[in-house]
Order: structure tokens, then C-alpha cells, then sequence
């Protein structure tokens, strides 16, 4: 296990490096810049804060200057929020993003790998079509849709939660958790009824059926942890994604997380806070798959083994 954990995190540097170095030269390459405005700045003004945030220099300079600062743990500053550093700001987002999105996968992992157990031991019975059916509707209507229709029914029309904004109470948490969790509890139970199906026909279940266990316990005992194997395949980035927050989401509901962050910086051609987020982002999906490769090992000992 330690040096599958050393392989891992071994591999996990080049690829965080490909990373920043596409993100950069992109979003160098995009039209327009940080100081772009509706008012044009005089020349003067512009050079001083092109030099100011050492924009003036090559791009390859401009690179290793930003790798520099990376390795010492520093995203740089922020072009348009002049009093924060781009640390700052996603330390300011991440703990509402991770109150939803760590709300929205738990409900995702409970329902959907419920309802897929569920299908996988009512195949093709009136249960299993329901599920299935559910399921494919949650993948195929996207969330902007969602997230409306969830505002007029329980905000508008029933009264009973705020249609947006934020104050850290769960009312304010329940609607973006529940538009969030929605299309990863469709996924996951889709991915569960077809892992428990099919180790629901392996000779080790019929053995452990014929020594007389009940249904419930060839599920817990036997079959759910190599069922789980594909799910927690998906949980990697998934969760990664979810944490770092759905941009749709949170700006409609008016959460003020790090997707939200992300979209001004865009906006604005905030180079540096845009550049965060995605380091961010992908720091959290090698560091979640990493925990997945790990968590192999423990629910499947061949895994150990090889």
C-alpha cells in the first residue's frame, strides 16, 4: 500500500503541472485583459499597473514567476479585488462550497446507492423500471432547469424555504444541496443497480445464498463492498467537483462560494483568481482520487495484492 501511495502522489506532479502550465497560456491567449474596462485608461496608467503586477514581462518569465509563487503555496493577488489575494478569496468561498457540497454528495451516495441496491433486487419489476426511470430523468434535465422549477415550488409557491442568498442556516442550504445532489443520485444509481447485478450472479453469492443467509445479509456482507468498487470510481472527481461548487448553482441561488468566484474572475479576466480556482480544482481531484486509489486497496484485497 505505501508504495501504491508513493506511485500515486509520484505521478500526481506532472500532471498538476500540465495542468497549470494549459491553464495559463489560455488564459493568456483569451482576448481582452485584467484592465480592460467600458473607460479607457490612459497609457500611462495602463503600463504602470501592467508593470506593477509584472504583466510587462515575457510570458515565459511570467510562468516561472507564477510556478515560483505556486511552490511556496501563493496564488498570487487578484487583478480586480485590489484588497484580497487570490488565497484569501478562495479561503473566503471554500467553507460555504464545502457545506454544500459535502451536503449535496451524502444524500447523493445514500439515495442513489440506495435506490440502485434497490433496482439491482427488483430487476426488471415494476421497482426497478421506476428507478431506472427516475434516474434517467434526473441525468437528463440539467440543473438550470432544476433549480428554477425548485425555487417556484417551494419558495414562491409554497413559502417554505428562501428562494436564494446565504446566512449559514440550513434553510438557506436545503435548495442548493437538494439541486445539486440531484443528477449524482441519478448517476450513482444507475452505477450501483449495474455493479450489484452483476456481482449478484457471481458463484461466491451463490455459495453464500446456499449456506441459508437472508437477503440482507448476502447484500452487506458480500456483495456491497465489491459493488461499490465503480461508484467509488465516479466519487473522485465528482466530489471534487461538487465541493469546488456548480457555478450554475450557486449563482442562482446567490451563494457566495468558489464557483461564483470563478465566473467574476472570468468575467473580468482576472488571470490570477481564475488560475486559483483551476489549481485548486485539480489539487482537490488528484487528492480525491488519490484517497480512491487507497480505498481500493481496503474494500478489494486483490488490489493489495497486485
Amino acid at each position: 500500500m505505501l508504495r501504491l501511495a508513493f506511485l500515486r502522489l509520484l505521478a500526481a506532479v506532472p500532471t498538476l503541472l500540465l495542468l497549470v502550465a494549459l491553464a495559463f497560456f489560455m488564459m493568456r491567449a483569451a482576448p481582452g485583459g485584467p484592465f480592460d474596462s467600458e473607460r479607457v485608461l490612459p497609457p500611462e496608467v495602463t503600463a504602470q499597473l501592467e508593470a506593477a503586477y509584472h504583466l510587462d514581462e515575457p510570458l515565459w518569465q511570467q510562468f516561472a514567476r507564477y510556478l515560483g509563487g505556486l511552490a511556496r503555496g501563493d496564488l498570487g493577488p487578484s487583478f480586480q479585488y485590489a484588497e484580497f489575494s487570490v488565497n484569501e478569496l478562495i479561503a473566503q468561498g471554500l467553507p460555504v462550497s464545502l457545506r454544500i457540497g459535502l451536503g449535496a454528495m451524502v444524500l447523493a451516495i445514500v439515495l442513489g446507492c440506495g435506490a440502485g441496491i434497490l433496482a439491482a433486487l427488483r430487476q426488471n419489476r415494476f421497482t426497478d423500471h421506476a428507478v431506472m426511470t427516475l434516474a434517467m430523468t434526473g441525468m437528463s434535465i440539467p440543473v438550470f432547469v432544476v433549480a428554477p422549477l425548485m425555487i417556484l415550488l417551494f419558495a414562491v409557491t409554497l413559502g417554505w424555504l428562501p428562494a436564494g442568498g446565504w446566512d449559514g442556516g440550513w434553510r438557506s442550504m436545503v435548495l442548493p444541496v437538494l439541486a445539486l445532489a440531484l443528477p449524482q443520485v441519478a448517476i450513482m444509481a444507475r452505477l450501483m443497480r449495474g455493479s450489484m447485478i452483476e456481482v449478484l450472479t457471481s458463484n461466491y453469492i451463490r455459495t453464500a445464498r446456499a449456506k441459508g443467509l437472508r437477503g440482507w445479509q448476502v447484500v452487506l456482507g458480500h456483495a456491497l463492498r465489491p459493488a461499490l468498487m465503480p461508484v467509488l470510481s465516479y466519487l473522485g472527481p465528482a466530489t471534487a467537483g461538487i465541493i469546488t461548487g456548480s457555478v450554475v448553482i450557486e449563482q442562482i441561488f446567490g451563494v457566495p462560494g468558489i464557483g461564483r468566484y470563478f465566473v467574476q474572475g472570468a468575467l473580468n479576466r482576472d488571470y490570477t483568481l481564475v488560475m486559483g480556482v483551476v489549481v485548486f480544482y485539480g489539487v482537490l481531484i488528484i487528492a480525491f482520487n488519490f484517497l480512491v486509489d487507497l480505498l481500493y486497496g481496503v474494500l478489494d484485497p486483490r488490489v493489495r495484492q497486485s
